[in-house]
């Protein structure tokens, strides 16, 4: 099989900073071309495509930069779970606080109802007799 041309459609740039087998990139050794292409395969002589470097030096380069990569990667996920811990101390320290900040309620001497304040409520209480006798004084001041 011979290169018909149709690789040139899938041309890779020279990738900076990183290597080409790093980025991606695979090379067709036929139509001596790197190509950005995802299947084992050419798609122009139908050769296998290199994957990895044949060079020693270039290998282990590969190598160092996959190792690191997985590491960046393994770091990440382990900050990633360490957020996640923190939030989910942090909401069971606020579902604690929300359970402590909760006061008891008391009943009135008077009705029985449960209040925050039954002091304040007491004070008004309609079946209160001290309320009961002070209304009706001024109920009658007010019609005299």
């Amino acid at each position: 099989m011979t290169c018909k041309g149709i690789c040139v459609r899938y041309k890779a740039q020279k990738p900076v900073g990183t290597g080409r087998y790093a980025s991606g990139q695979r090379r067709c050794q036929i139509c001596e071309i790197f190509i950005k292409w995802e299947g084992l395969w050419c798609p122009c002589c139908g050769y296998r495509l290199r994957t990895k470097p044949r060079n020693l030096k270039y290998k282990a380069k590969l190598r160092a930069r996959v190792e690191a990569d997985s590491m960046e990667a393994a770091a990440a996920t382990e900050i990633e779970s360490e957020v996640q811990e923190v939030k989910a101390k942090s909401k069971a320290k606020t579902a604690k606080a929300k359970t402590t900040k909760t006061k008891e309620k008391t009943p009135c001497k008077h009705c029985e109802k449960l209040y925050v304040y039954p002091d304040k409520h007491e004070k008004n209480c309609k079946k209160n007799p001290e309320v009961i006798a002070s209304q009706t004084s001024e109920s009658i001041a007010i019609k005299a």
